[in-house]
């Protein structure tokens, strides 16, 4: 079989019920087990109840995995962000990085990313500059950046 091109979706959904550190835990084991055997990796923002997720790998498994969480009965308004060919990941090692993003109880500082609203916008290329700076982030924050 050919080498397929590599592929990242980005997707965000709001989770139908709230999900709590154990759901997240126990959601993470999974997708980390199925990932690792399914040559996928990415990573997963959970804040007040909304899921930012990257996924990257060959085109089909993506396809079909993404297709699979559509389905996924604990989410809703699953939106495709971002699609894309890669030459290289941008998480090579993770079979699902995770950060729990929690709600600033005070105004944050002028700059500061408090919000997913900008992945929302209308304007393409708003939104896709939203998911690389919130996926740069995200690497630089846990420490392990590529």
């Amino acid at each position: 079989m050919p080498d397929q091109a590599l592929h990242s979706v980005v997707y965000s959904s709001t989770a139908t019920k709230p999900f709590s550190p154990v759901d997240l835990q126990d959601l993470l084991k999974h997708s980390r087990q199925k990932n690792s055997t399914s040559n996928l990796t990415g990573m997963l923002l959970y804040r007040g109840g909304r899921f930012i997720q990257v996924l990257e790998g060959p085109e089909d498994v993506v396809r079909d995995l993404v297709e699979t969480i559509r389905l996924d009965s604990r989410h809703t308004g699953m939106r495709i962000l971002l699609r894309e060919t890669l030459q290289q990941r941008n998480f090579p090692s993770w079979t699902m990085g995770y950060e729990p993003i929690g709600v600033p109880a005070d105004t944050p500082p002028e700059g500061y990313r408090d919000t997913f609203d900008d992945l929302y916008s209308s304007d393409t290329s708003v939104t896709i500059r939203a998911v690389r700076e919130l996926t740069t982030w995200f690497r630089h924050r846990s420490g392990r950046a590529t």
